[in-house]
């Protein structure tokens, strides 16, 4: 981990701007991308564990709206939402498909936070 390492946001970060993709995902060492769309119900179920990952994780949370952002959806080749993408030193290391569990995610960032 770098020794510059930002303080890691505790709310997730709404993407307003496709350069504040690029701008976390090079600030901070571990960041976890969840692509979405409001009208999506799996989306809306996954809100709250994310919002508690946020909080709760060594990552930042990026929330990245599809309908508003579809080329950096089709830039990650992201084809069916929720789809999460963890970023660890500005490298892509995991993604994930559909609705995932507290447990589980906050086991896959911790083998890149720890």
């Amino acid at each position: 981990m770098s020794s510059s390492e930002e303080t890691v946001p505790a709310e997730p970060i709404q993407l307003t701007d496709q350069s504040d993709f690029d701008t976390a995902v090079s600030t901070y060492d571990v960041v976890l991308v969840d692509f979405y769309a409001d009208w999506c119900g799996p989306c809306q179920m996954m809100e709250p564990t994310i919002e508690t990952l946020a909080s709760d994780t060594a990552a930042a949370v990026v929330k990245v709206d599809v309908d508003r952002f579809q080329g950096l959806a089709s830039q990650y080749g992201v084809q069916g939402i929720p789809t999460l993408l963890l970023f660890a030193e500005g490298e892509l290391v995991e993604r994930l498909v559909g609705v995932q569990g507290a447990d589980q995610l906050s086991s896959t960032i911790a083998e890149y936070t720890n």
